[in-house]
């Protein structure tokens, strides 16, 4: 990322430019950002059902997250590589034909390691349309930087709220039901942004140099990059217990979880478009992101120690899902002004340690409740978000700079 571009360090431009009035490539976009993380939480209400239809245990249903989580951290490196070869519009297209394929397949599946192996396929198309939804929209909006992220975690959040409540009305039909509408969903995906994106919005700047393969770990070279990576993979790791382990303790049906994680989803996206730069422009990215941080640990915490009151763990996850909203666009608009790195290896390099995070999380949930008790996952998740803020604090020097390159309005 270039700084002395005017549109991402100069207030004025942005303050002029609204957040709505962007081309209809930025949209349309977005609108396929909604559709691509509504298969995030699309599969959280069937979690149980798919234990229960598949005979499988809980640690092995959280493969599901695993499996997705791990492919999409290591694809997150090739994602710079391919879209400097094949141009934005040919990666994003080319990922949403992967998760079309990979979830209408799993949709079809009739054991759980089929299913396990069907979902990683959808992480490598979740990577390849994650990592570069985030340079297009921030490359082709006309708003500057911070408010491009900000468009962009609202797509994260309208998809991740609506996923659970769609998930839990085609669940409530059919586990199959869910993977089979993402496949669909997709589909639409793909008709609107070949339709709506031009062609010329390739990168020319990325075009020039094609981005090598070593790329991303040569840009965690630079410390602030590292760290908030390093962090990321912490938090990520109470975030993916919550997601991912939390259905089997609520006890609810489709219908009820996807209600649950409706609230958590709406909260998360209000809070990352509203709340999130408030608390920047009043306390700045660090702090705010360390008090977030903290609150998040001790929902987890609460969540540990009253594991079987079934009131306070849905509280706890609606909760979290506000303090999650505020984070994610704290820490993606850090990363975007961490470095001079190029945004979409900066991102590269980034998602892969906060997936790796994703990866270990969920299965590590599983485990830790079939060895020892159902609270043990929570309160484990909670001691990792709070080494996160720890480490934040251990590296505060290195991460300042941060706060004086932009600030959200």
């Amino acid at each position: 990322m270039s700084h002395n571009t005017k549109t991402i360090s100069g207030n004025t431009i942005q303050e002029e430019m609204s957040i709505l009035k962007q081309p209809k490539s930025v949209w349309a976009v977005f609108f396929a950002s909604i559709i691509a993380f509504m298969g995030l939480g699309l599969v959280d209400p069937i979690l149980p059902a798919i234990a229960s239809q598949l005979d499988a245990s809980p640690s092995e249903v959280t493969l599901l997250f695993t499996s997705y989580n791990a492919v999409m951290a290591v694809a997150m490196l090739i994602t710079g590589t391919i879209s400097s070869r094949i141009g934005l519009k040919g990666t994003l297209l080319g990922g949403i034909v992967v998760i079309a394929l990979f979830a209408g397949l799993g949709g079809f599946s009739n054991d759980i390691w089929t299913l396990v192996g069907l979902r990683g396929g959808w992480g490598l198309g979740n990577a390849l349309f994650v990592a570069t939804a985030l340079t297009a929209i921030v490359t082709l909006s006309n708003s500057g930087n911070a408010k491009a992220i900000i468009l962009y975690e609202a797509a994260i959040g309208l998809g991740i709220s609506v996923g659970p409540l769609l998930g839990g009305w085609l669940g409530a039909m059919s586990w199959r039901g869910p993977f089979l509408g993402v496949s669909t969903l997709m589909v639409i995906a793909f008709i609107g942004l070949s339709i709506l994106m031009p062609k010329e919005t390739k990168d020319k700047k990325v075009a020039k140099s094609k981005t090598s393969l070593l790329d991303p770990f040569r840009a965690l070279k630079h410390r602030s990059l590292l760290v908030f990576g390093v962090a990321a993979a912490l938090y990520n790791f109470g975030f993916f217990t919550l997601l991912a382990y939390a259905p089997f303790v609520l006890g609810l049906d489709e219908h009820g979880l996807g209600f649950v994680f409706l609230g958590w989803g709406i909260l998360l996206a209000v809070t990352s478009v509203f709340m999130a730069p408030k608390l920047q422009h009043r306390f700045g990215t660090i702090t705010s992101m360390g008090m977030m941080l903290t609150l998040f640990a001790l929902v987890l915490l609460v969540m540990g120690i009253w594991t079987s009151t079934q009131w306070v763990v849905i509280a706890g996850v609606i909760v979290a899902g506000a303090l999650l909203g505020n984070n994610n666009t704290l820490i993606t608009t850090a990363v975007m002004n961490a470095t001079d790195v190029e945004r979409s290896t900066a991102s590269a390099a980034y998602s892969f340690l906060r997936f790796i995070g994703g990866a270990i999380a969920p299965y590590t949930a599983g485990k830790l409740s079939e060895i020892y008790n159902p609270s043990i996952p929570f309160i484990v998740g909670a001691v990792f978000v709070f080494i996160s803020v720890l480490f934040i604090w251990y590296n505060h020097k290195h991460v300042n700079h941060v706060d004086t390159v932009e600030t959200v309005h």
